[in-house]
């Protein structure tokens, strides 16, 4: 199998007994990098991104036999991940029932706690901007400026009307501007 193959030659390959494992590696290495930096933005912590990303991982090994194709498999891969995600910050909210996006606690704590931060930089100011959002807007934040998704593939995603996500995005920018000339 060569290196890179097309999403429609994966899929083909998963649905062969004989290079179902072979496909599903192929799947993983050309998004499992991609996967993980959108998982770890929304979660902030290096291990819970990792066991968000293997829990998802599973879900589509489980769930790929029935993928209909109706989207891109990457859409749908970000999908799951983004699922998984707001399923562990709100099993994260409820254990340690704080606010996900009070920003005394929660993620802010969380990245205030990484051995690389330093508040004096623009990149942590931005990450703690952006933990203040709330969820939904964190999300489309995140899906447009870092990963450069198009609203229509982020419509697909989140299954919310393009012009919701552009309005979600707009006021985001705001309030990430307002943030960071005021802190």
């Amino acid at each position: 199998m060569t290196q890179v193959q097309n999403d429609q030659e994966l899929l083909a390959l998963f649905k062969e007994p004989a290079t179902k494992e072979q496909a599903f590696t192929g799947i993983i290495k050309k998004y499992q990098e991609k996967l993980y930096w959108h998982i770890r933005r929304m979660v902030i912590s290096h291990d819970d991104a990792d066991d968000v990303l293997q829990n998802m991982f599973i879900k589509v090994w489980k769930g790929l036999d029935n993928f209909r194709e109706d989207s891109q498999l990457y859409t749908w891969l970000y999908r799951i991940a983004t699922n998984e995600s707001l399923t562990f910050l709100a099993k994260e909210k409820k254990r340690n029932s704080i606010s996900i996006s009070d920003d005394d606690n929660g993620l802010s704590n969380k990245l205030k706690s990484d051995n690389h931060f330093d508040a004096n930089k623009l990149e942590w100011k931005l990450q703690l901007a952006i933990q203040s959002l709330p969820e939904k807007q964190r999300l489309v934040f995140n899906l447009r400026y870092y990963d450069e998704m198009p609203y229509e593939e982020m419509s697909h995603v989140l299954e919310t009307s393009e012009g919701a996500l552009k309005a979600s995005y707009h006021h985001a920018a705001k309030k990430i501007e307002n943030y960071i000339l005021n802190n």
